[in-house]
């Protein structure tokens, strides 16, 4: 049995609570970044006999709109499949209904979905430092879990139950943009990576922001620290999410 690890994680949150549980399978590990915007992912297979987990970040309660488009060229084969969705403590909605439905479509089989919390990547003083010990132990518990349906032979033939609605929540849109201060030295870093493609070499400091998706690549991979939101903005969504945010929220496990 092969292992693919199909990711997006723009800012490394997500690929830190997949990395949790395919390490606690013990068993080598195929990565498919989906940030990549020039991999063809048509050309990518799975065989029926292989693991894949597939990580997102809800964005607004929903699978980021770049990650659909690009898991589902990815053909499934009946592939057995964990679904997870990572988001920053307010609430993650429809984004695993929908995950799964997105992943029975390209041909994957979902056997166990797991929701998990981790650093807010805009508004880092919610849920800052997760996963944390607590957090890992938990997703390891998980990773076991799953590996003893997959061994007991129950995910062939088990129907998985995931909260969600239909129809889905209304998509949001970027919101905030990213922009370049004058700390910018045009190294391109920013544009190189931007799983959008929303950023032209030929103008580094802004974003287009048809294109943007919010995701802050750009922002985590500038090593001058100079691409910023708009901070009054992030202020306002800040406050706006302080009650609910500041409770803590617990992994979940669908299995």
């Amino acid at each position: 049995m092969d292992v693919s690890q199909i990711i997006f994680s723009p800012t490394g949150g997500t690929k830190q609570v997949a990395d949790i549980i395919t390490k606690a399978w013990g068993m080598s590990v195929n990565e498919i970044d989906l940030t990549n915007a020039e991999t063809d992912y048509a050309a990518l297979s799975l065989k029926k006999d292989d693991l894949a987990i597939i990580a997102i970040p809800s964005y607004g309660g929903r699978v980021p709109s770049l990650a659909a488009e690009r898991i589902s060229k990815i053909p499934g084969n009946q592939a057995q499949c964990v679904i997870v969705c990572v988001y920053g403590n307010r609430a993650y909605e429809d984004t695993l209904i929908e995950l799964k439905d997105i992943a029975e479509k390209s041909g994957f089989k979902v056997i166990a979905a797991v929701a998990a919390i981790a650093e807010h990547s805009i508004m880092h003083q919610y849920v800052a430092g997760r996963p944390d010990t607590k957090d890992k132990q938990e997703l390891k518990n998980f990773a076991d879990k799953i590996l003893e349906k997959i061994n007991s032979g129950v995910a062939e033939t088990s129907t998985l139950q995931i909260p969600g609605n239909y129809p889905y929540k209304k998509a949001g849109g970027a919101g905030l943009v990213p922009k370049a201060d004058n700390k910018c030295t045009n190294c391109g870093l920013c544009a190189e990576n931007c799983p959008a493609q929303a950023i032209s070499k030929d103008n580094l400091k802004a974003a287009d922001s048809k294109k943007c998706i919010s995701c802050m690549r750009c922002v985590v991979k500038c090593p001058q620290s100079a691409r910023k939101v708009n901070g009054a903005m992030v202020s306002v969504a800040a406050l706006a999410m302080k009650k609910v945010c500041s409770i803590r929220k617990e992994n979940e496990l669908y299995i």
